[in-house]
This record gives C-alpha cells, sequence and structure tokens, in this order.
C-alpha cells in the first residue's frame, strides 16, 4: 500500500470533528480512492485514529465494531439510533465542504498518492 496514501486517508479522519462522523464513502470522495480502501485503511493502520468517526453510509458498525466505538460516541455526545446499529448520520455528519478544507490544509506537505 503507498505510504503516502494511507497517511492521507489517516489524516482526513483525523479532520472529522468530534461529536461527528462521516460515511467512508465520504472519505474515500475527499482522498479519491475508494470506499473499501478507506475500510482497509483504517482495518490495517486506523487505531491511533479517530477511526470511531467513519460509518457506513447509514451511520452503521458491525456490532463487535459499535462495541467498541460506544465508549467513543458516548464522550462525543453520538447517540446511538432504536435500532442498536449505529447513529442517524444524517444528525452527525461532518460539514464536508469545511471537512474538504481542513484535509487540504492538514495534507499540503504530501505531494504523492491519491488527492
Amino acid at each position: 500500500m503507498d505510504e503516502v496514501l494511507v497517511e492521507r486517508v489517516l489524516r482526513a479522519v483525523e479532520q472529522v470533528p468530534p461529536g461527528r462522523v462521516v460515511s467512508y464513502g465520504d472519505l474515500a470522495a475527499l482522498v479519491g480512492i475508494g470506499p473499501r480502501q478507506v475500510g482497509s485503511i483504517l482495518r490495517h493502520w486506523g487505531d491511533n485514529v479517530t477511526w470511531w468517526r467513519v460509518t457506513s453510509h447509514a451511520g452503521d458498525f458491525h456490532a463487535d465494531l459499535l462495541a467498541r466505538a460506544r465508549p467513543h460516541w458516548d464522550e462525543e455526545g453520538i447517540r446511538v439510533k432504536p435500532n442498536g446499529r449505529g447513529c442517524r448520520i444524517v444528525d452527525y455528519r461532518a460539514d464536508l465542504n469545511a471537512l474538504a478544507a481542513d484535509y487540504a490544509r492538514a495534507t499540503a506537505d504530501l505531494t504523492d498518492g491519491a488527492g
């Protein structure tokens, strides 16, 4: 995997504000890759970033991942929707325009890879 691409994804995740989420697809569009690539990068290298702020397009996680995310969500004020699968992404989605501007600043020093 391209190290610069990994760094771009991890920096993008770090730009998502506390109490907000984005989908794998939102980040993928920002970085210029596919959502599955975002998921793979987070699975392999995402332990040291705010991975719990990246969900499915519906705001959901698999049960085991949601259990790991819950303490973070509780701390940040993200409530689990009644079906117990995740949050209502429409209520918690980050401002994607602001995220794009923050991402551009955060990756200005990276010259290779997508984005």
